[in-house]
């Protein structure tokens, strides 16, 4: 088969997992927050200047520093947990439409441990309709879902900041046309 039939016979989405740059700002955010804090708080316990912004060698250990220290432990595991999401990419991964094998799989990094890649394999003749959910306000909603007639709707979207309407017509009409179903919802 030459590129362009290939091309034709399958379809492949990338998901962005949480390796985004509005996550590497907080966890650096957080990271310096929370050395700060347990470096102001260990210098009131050895009266010791560790900080370079400041002096918080002069401060009473009780209770300022123990607030300081506690406030700096609890910002630097809140920092190490999203370093580690970064590491760890949770949410990333692909959506694949293959005519050729006939499946559908959708495949997202997971926490690490036993299961730590969800994957679904469905084939494409129980594909029902791609459905779009766009829900606007306070905490506004745009996903894309694969309907299935044996299975619940599939989130194909990234989970987080909602994508730009065009982005998400476009995906939609896309994957929509490429399955030769309906597009629900727009």
């Amino acid at each position: 088969m030459t590129t362009n039939q290939t091309k034709q016979q399958a379809l492949r989405q990338d998901i962005l997992g949480s390796r985004r740059l509005s996550n590497l700002l907080w966890a650096v955010i957080v990271t310096i927050g929370g050395l700060g804090f347990l470096l102001a708080g260990l210098s009131s316990y050895f009266h010791t200047n560790l900080l370079i912004v400041s002096d918080t060698s002069e401060l009473q250990f009780v209770p300022q520093g123990i607030a300081l220290s506690f406030y700096g432990v609890a910002g630097s595991l809140l920092a190490t947990y999203l370093w580690l999401l970064l590491i760890w990419n949770v949410g990333g991964g692909y959506n694949e439409f293959d005519k050729n094998t006939g499946k559908v799989t959708i495949s997202r990094q997971g926490y690490p441990g036993k299961n730590r890649r969800v994957k679904v394999e469905i084939p494409i003749k129980e594909v029902q309709s791609v459905r779009a959910e766009i829900r606007e306000g306070l905490s506004p909603k745009r996903a894309l879902y694969l309907r299935s007639q044996k299975r619940r709707d599939i989130p194909l979207t990234r989970v987080g900041e909602p994508i730009a309407l065009s982005t998400l017509e476009n995906q939609g009409a896309e994957l929509a046309r490429f399955l030769e179903i309906p597009l629900e919802g727009l």
